[in-house]
């Protein structure tokens, strides 16, 4: 049973997985969160793909996740991660709000979203909440949560957002090739052939109606899936 689940079941600690790039940001919130009786920290990462790979190692309860990351952003790699490990609880910790960008999180299936310049007074709150089972977000991203939903319906598929249109792997495939990745890094990165990557990047540019790389790049800067 996990900690924080409740009463005399608890038998280990809440075990919580830090992904950031930056390693003063990691180390900073280790050293907030391993203060916490009953909590531990089972692992950090500095990418996206990394992430993966120590979800799958440690199955941890609680996953506190940037957006921003190199090689698979945080949102992608939220819905990857959540495909086979149901049961872990992932946090977006982030710089960036809007209310795009919370629906985006909810809809990658993330269960609280913290701006790091709120962390200090919610991170220990937040982590709190997720490990209990509930959700956690600042009052800010709530109110963005609240329109959504008070909203008068769906927006029509004419006015939806140019990333909606993508799959999970074309996304991914856009933000390699946006880091300055070549078409054989990406195949090798993602276990595709070359060719295949070759038939991804056509169909984007086309889904998109982007007529220049730079244009690739710029969309997605806009779009969030890597920073400027």
């Amino acid at each position: 049973m996990v900690a924080g689940l409740g009463g005399a079941l608890m038998t280990r600690p809440l075990q919580i997985l830090i992904v950031d790039d930056h390693e003063v940001v990691r180390r900073g919130l280790r050293a907030t969160l391993e203060s916490h009786v009953g909590w531990r920290i089972v692992a950090e990462a500095s990418d996206g793909r990394e992430a993966l790979a120590q979800v799958e190692q440690h199955k941890p309860d609680v996953v506190i996740m940037d957006i921003s990351l190199p090689e698979l952003n945080g949102l992608e790699a939220t819905r990857q991660l959540l495909a086979f490990a149901p049961r872990t609880r992932v946090l977006i910790l982030t710089l960036h709000e809007s209310e795009q960008l919370v629906h985006e999180v909810l809809a990658a299936g993330a269960r609280g979203y913290v701006l790091k310049s709120d962390a200090t007074r919610h991170l220990i709150a937040a982590v709190e909440a997720l490990g209990d089972g509930r959700t956690y977000f600042t009052s800010k991203v709530s109110d963005f949560v609240l329109a959504g939903y008070l909203s008068p319906g769906p927006a029509s598929p004419q006015h939806a957002k140019p990333a909606s249109r993508l799959s999970p792997r074309e996304t991914e495939v856009v933000q390699l090739l946006a880091e300055g990745k070549s078409n054989k890094e990406v195949a090798a990165l993602l276990n595709l052939s070359v060719k295949t990557v070759e038939t991804h990047r056509a169909n984007i540019m086309v889904k998109l109606e982007l007529p220049s790389f730079s244009d690739l790049v710029r969309y997605a800067i806009r779009n969030g899936i890597i920073q400027a």
